[in-house]
């Protein structure tokens, strides 16, 4: 009989190509990965891959198993998710993924008021820039930005909420120096991978042509209350930080809108069902905040 877990162990390291990347992704040590590929592989009496100085390549017999065990995950997902959207009660576990501005700056007093009023459901908030496989269970809900409706999986349940803007801002201290002294020109303060987007211009402000760069976006709003220069952000985080103002001369961009997603099976469960429409009473009442229009 085939351990299914030795088969999870073994469709890891084929898709990553290292037992170290996989070992990551399924939060075990390095030997651990190599001990469950041995088993398969002495179950099935054949080696799964080879070893090379680029990674772990596939032999034939593992491409064979490969297509095997890819069917094999897949059962395994539908036959969890279905058992799961036959679940009415209101305890248990909830998975919610999410950016993490989003997360920080915006939900988090939500998601402890709905934790308060359902002691009995444990939240697991997974705040990251990846997004999770909601078809394989990798979370139970997405809040998520969407840029363009027509990329939503077509196997995915959505309810629309608000549309999010962004502007440009500056700390208040910085613009009434900068006021004083006109002929003082201003950093952009960029994430490294993002840059200066298109269409935030200058305004008012002149600006320098040397960037100051971040990792991240808690990075890049400390670097802005700091006094360092002009950066872009989401209006629900720019006007609601007492420190920053919007630069003047700058008009906003609208990001995307904001979507609960949930699977087929998934979003039966009960749940699932109490947390997607208190979130979307919620976004709701954060209508006009994440459009810039109001400023608290």
């Amino acid at each position: 009989m085939i351990d299914w877990d030795d088969v999870r162990y073994f469709l890891a390291v084929a898709r990553s190509g290292s037992v170290r990347a996989a070992a990551t992704r399924l939060g075990v040590n390095h030997s651990t990965v190599l001990r469950r590929v041995a088993q398969l592989e002495g179950q099935l009496d054949a080696r799964m891959f080879e070893k090379l100085p680029s990674g772990y390549r596939l032999t034939a017999a593992g491409e064979e198993v490969l297509e095997l065990a890819d069917q094999m995950e897949a059962s395994s997902h539908l036959l969890e998710t279905r058992v799961f959207g036959r679940d009415q009660t209101v305890r248990g576990r909830l998975r919610v993924t999410l950016a993490p501005n989003l997360a920080a700056h915006l939900l988090m007093p939500d998601f402890a008021v709905f934790a308060r009023r359902h002691p009995d459901i444990e939240m697991e908030i997974l705040s990251s820039g990846e997004l999770a496989n909601l078809t394989n269970r990798e979370a139970d809900v997405a809040i998520r930005v969407v840029y363009d409706r027509q990329t939503l999986p077509p196997n995915l349940h959505g309810l629309k909420g608000p549309d999010i803007f962004g502007g440009v801002y500056i700390s208040r201290d910085r613009l009434t120096e900068w006021r004083e002294d006109t002929l003082d020109s201003l950093r952009w303060i960029v994430i490294s991978m993002h840059g200066i987007p298109s269409w935030a211009s200058a305004g008012d402000i002149q600006t320098a042509e040397i960037l100051f760069r971040v990792t991240d976006g808690e990075g890049q709003l400390a670097a802005v209350r700091q006094g360092l220069g002009i950066t872009t952000l989401p209006c629900f985080i720019g006007d609601a930080d007492p420190q920053l103002v919007r630069v003047p001369g700058t008009a906003l961009h609208q990001y995307g809108t904001i979507w609960l997603l949930t699977q087929g099976e998934t979003r039966k469960t009960k749940r699932v069902r109490l947390f997607t429409e208190f979130m979307s009473r919620r976004l709701a009442d954060y209508q006009a905040l994440l459009a810039g229009v109001s400023r608290s």
